[in-house]
């Protein structure tokens, strides 16, 4: 199976392997930046949170980062299993739980349940990742096959980016024609009520089950690593170790890969990830809202609700000024949800920039990786113009002007996911078989 050559292309199990691994990755990132497009909404519906207070920063950081902490710790173990019990077996197992974990969170009815759920999450996508690379990486015995396999099945890491923004975005529009969530009566009496059975970033959540669907019909057709599975069967398959990784042999390349990996999670997650929640108060955006919230559509939207049956209701019977204070109120509720969904809309616009230039940047990735020799040139290629554009980004386009922000988002994304497809190129390399899922997770 591993003997295709480039000229001859891929077998038919070789095409479904990448198939399932590319869903894989598409599914690891619409997974991971759901967050930063669901966190406002959720934490204002959960916690009753308002933006810029210190209780939104610290439920925000929650969020962001013991996730990231469950996926470290737990995405190790992973890789150890991967390396004891089979590529395949850890891949499908992942992508179930981060796949039913989603769906789940999306019922959640307080933070810490959500919080619990995205921790799962978080857990499943990095030992798919780790598990999909190794496995990949086995079935190509020829080098500039294998590198453009790896390469471009993580280019739909990408796609899976673009793919969330615009299912956000279709929550968002169309959250009111859904059908309602809500908890069975036997959980909810336990944990609470769902307060708002429509809000759109429930159904974001929940769409996070869609890669557990083609999975649970292909699984039965997919083989295990032929080059895991020769030496399990012959009984040559070492034991991994997590001290081998700084043996004097691979040392080296665990520190300086480690740090430089964690630089790579810093810029995304420090920077690329936090812009959907300061997307809001970049000042031309909020001017854009404002002459939203004035605009004949929703003052029509605001007239449409005061003539409405449920507000003639509610005002039968009343004083002139208890009439007057449930128009405000009513006003007031209509404006507040043209506000979020306004919100909301422009931080998946973000978003989508932000993954094309991404995708672009994986697609580069893929192309040169088979051009240059060394390995360090390819990473700086990538690495140096980051390390100047994301300060100007930041710090000045951000604050300043929203044309150059959605430029220079694209040039970030770019940029910052290349070094992604990078490490996943270049980790299986560097580590023998039997410790290739535990040096990657580590």
């Amino acid at each position: 199976m591993s003997d295709a050559s480039p000229k001859s292309g891929l077998t038919g199990v070789q095409w479904l392997i990448c198939f399932i691994a590319s869903i894989g990755f598409a599914f690891d990132i619409y997974e991971l930046l759901m967050l930063p497009l669901i966190a406002r909404p959720a934490l204002m519906e959960l916690g009753g949170i308002q933006p810029g207070t210190p209780e939104f920063g610290m439920w925000i950081g929650r969020l962001f980062y013991i996730p990231a902490v469950a996926g470290g710790i737990f995405g190790l173990l992973g890789g150890y299993l991967t390396d004891r019990l089979g590529r395949r077996r850890v891949l499908t197992y992942s992508i179930l739980l981060y796949a039913f974990s989603a769906f789940a969170a999306g019922f959640s009815t307080s933070l810490w349940m959500l919080l619990s759920f995205r921790c799962l999450v978080f857990v499943g996508v990095c030992v798919e990742f780790v598990a999909a690379v190794a496995w990949l990486a086995e079935l190509f015995d020829d080098p500039k096959q294998r590198e453009r396999v790896l390469g471009y099945t993580q280019a739909f890491s990408s796609i899976g980016g673009l793919m969330v923004a615009i299912a956000n975005g279709l929550a968002v529009s169309y959250a009111l024609q859904f059908p309602g969530i809500q908890l069975p009566e036997f959980l909810a009496d336990s944990l609470g009520q769902v307060k708002e059975s429509h809000a759109a970033w429930r159904y974001t959540l929940m769409s996070g089950l869609i890669p557990a669907l083609p999975l649970i019909l292909i699984r039965p057709f997919l083989p295990e690593s032929p080059k895991w599975a020769e030496k399990k069967a012959a009984g040559t398959l070492r034991r991994p170790s997590l001290m081998e990784l700084f043996s004097p042999q691979l040392a080296r390349t665990t520190i300086i890969t480690t740090l430089m990996f964690a630089c790579s999670f810093g810029a995304a997650f420090g920077a690329i990830q936090q812009m959907p929640q300061m997307v809001p108060g970049i000042p031309e955006v909020k001017e854009n809202m404002e002459s939203h919230l004035k605009s004949d559509e929703v003052q029509e939207l605001v007239k449409k609700r005061l003539d409405s049956e449920a507000v003639a209701t509610k005002l039968e019977g009343k004083t002139e000024a208890e009439q007057q204070e449930i128009r405000e109120a009513e006003t007031k509720g209509v404006l507040g949800r043209e506000r979020k969904r306004f919100e909301q809309s422009q931080a998946a616009n973000i978003t989508k920039v932000q993954e094309v230039g991404g995708l672009i940047g994986r697609i580069l990735l893929a192309l040169l990786i088979v051009q240059f020799a060394s390995r360090q040139r390819l990473i700086r290629v990538f690495l140096l113009p980051g390390v100047i554009l994301m300060p100007f980004i930041f710090g000045y386009a951000a604050v300043n002007s929203l044309p150059m922000l959605y430029a220079g988002m694209f040039l970030a994304g770019l940029l910052t996911v290349a070094q992604f497809s990078f490490w996943g190129n270049y980790l299986p390399g560097v580590y023998p078989m039997h410790l290739r899922g535990t040096g990657e997770s580590f």
